[in-house]
């Protein structure tokens, strides 16, 4: 989904509507749910659900009551009702979907402490809403330099600015509790604006802020994940990854949240497999488990004498072993066992019209060229000769 005015220009190149999420059809947002009931009518009867989902900037979203009966669309940039003053957001969904997110969110309004939608903005609140956003990143960079004075240990990672412009939240992470008494006195005297901090994680910073990951893909928390949901060392353990930090942490130096990703099909793979630390009793030895290959349901074992020398075994092989160690019996070896592995030889590349030199357009050179060059340093030699004899006959 994108807007109009995202489309490419007239060289190739995308234009971007430069509205920083303000485009008229919010399709270029992220985060935003499409309305496939846009095209449905209500049965007879029905009023249509007077919420609406209003997006303030990044990942913010609340809902609102249309108490006015206004007409609302997708798009529309609305004045909201605040703590103090008026807030400006963009709607994101109407209708009966509103409804369907509200109860997936778990929220619920009576009509009294509903927060209502006051009006649609004109375009004196967009400009007031539009200027207040284009000093954020000068605010921020300057809050950054008090908290460095103060010599408080936090990291404010954001400034949103309420809509008209009286209030500003800023968004801090930190690893221990900050004592910001001293710093809100310090930027409200500096700002001349009401101020409101407020702590956020480490993966609520990488939501808000956005970048690209590992995988070479923009981040899944600040496109289209919205939970947070808890990754431990042990969903890489059963992936069989290695428990290297630096690969496994993301952005926001947690353990990557696609890490959860696959853990289920893992887990229901390895329901009827052997235990890693599986040890299989034979007549030529004790046997180790090496190596193991989930989804092939292979084994590798070596023997506790000979550990460099690894044989494959499938998994129904290694629980028939273990099946008769638990009746205290040995099999005679794992070479009985033992499975030859056919490796395929994969066709990297494939020379079909007959040209892979890098240098076949280049002239050759030959024994003719040599001849040639040899002909022409025998008749330099030879006008130099001659050259010299005249000029001896002239003298």
């Amino acid at each position: 989904m994108s807007c109009s005015s995202c489309s490419t220009g007239k060289d190739g190149q995308p234009k971007g509507c430069k509205n920083n999420g303000t485009c008229g059809t919010d399709g270029c947002n992220k985060l935003t749910v499409f309305d496939w009931l846009s095209n449905m009518s209500l049965p007879n009867g029905e009023r249509p659900f007077d919420f609406v989902e209003v997006r303030f900037k990044n990942s913010r979203k609340e809902f609102f009551q249309n108490t006015e009966n206004l007409s609302l669309s997708i798009g529309d940039i609305v004045a909201t009702q605040a703590q103090s003053g008026y807030d400006i957001g963009m709607v994101t969904l109407t209708g009966e979907l509103v409804r369907v997110q509200m109860k997936r969110k778990k929220e619920s309004f009576t009509d009294v402490e509903a927060p209502k939608v006051y009006r649609k903005a004109s375009q004196k609140d967009i400009d007031i809403w539009q200027k207040c956003r284009d000093r954020e990143d000068e605010i921020q960079k300057r809050a950054r330099e008090i908290a460095i004075i103060l010599k408080l240990q936090m990291k404010i990672s954001d400034v949103e600015f309420q809509g008209d412009g009286s209030k500003a939240t800023f968004y801090y992470t930190a690893d221990e509790r900050v004592d910001f008494r001293q710093l809100i006195k310090d930027m409200a005297k500096a700002f001349g604006i009401r101020i409101e901090m407020r702590q956020i994680g480490y993966r609520q910073e990488a939501q808000r802020l956005g970048g690209i990951g590992s995988c070479g893909r923009e981040l899944c928390c600040s496109t289209w994940l919205t939970d947070f949901r808890s990754v431990s060392t042990s969903a890489a353990r059963y992936q069989q990854l290695s428990l290297n930090p630096q690969k496994l942490a993301g952005q926001c130096g947690k353990l990557k949240c696609c890490l959860n990703y696959e853990l289920d099909v893992y887990v229901d793979a390895l329901k009827d497999f052997p235990a890693q630390d599986t040890k299989l009793f034979t007549e030529k030895g004790l046997a180790f488990c090496q190596k193991t290959d989930i989804f092939k349901e292979m084994l590798w074992f070596s023997y506790k004498d000979n550990p460099a020398n690894w044989h494959v075994l499938s998994k129904d092989q290694v629980n028939e072993i273990l099946e008769k160690n638990k009746n205290k019996e040995k099999v005679a070896s794992l070479e009985m066992y033992a499975m030859e592995i056919v490796v395929e030889e994969k066709v990297v590349f494939e020379n079909v019209v007959g040209q892979d030199s890098l240098t076949r357009f280049d002239k050759p050179k030959g024994a003719g060229n040599n001849n040639k060059n040899k002909n022409r340093n025998r008749n330099r030699n030879k006008n130099k000769n001659k050259n010299r004899n005249r000029n001896q006959k002239d003298a």
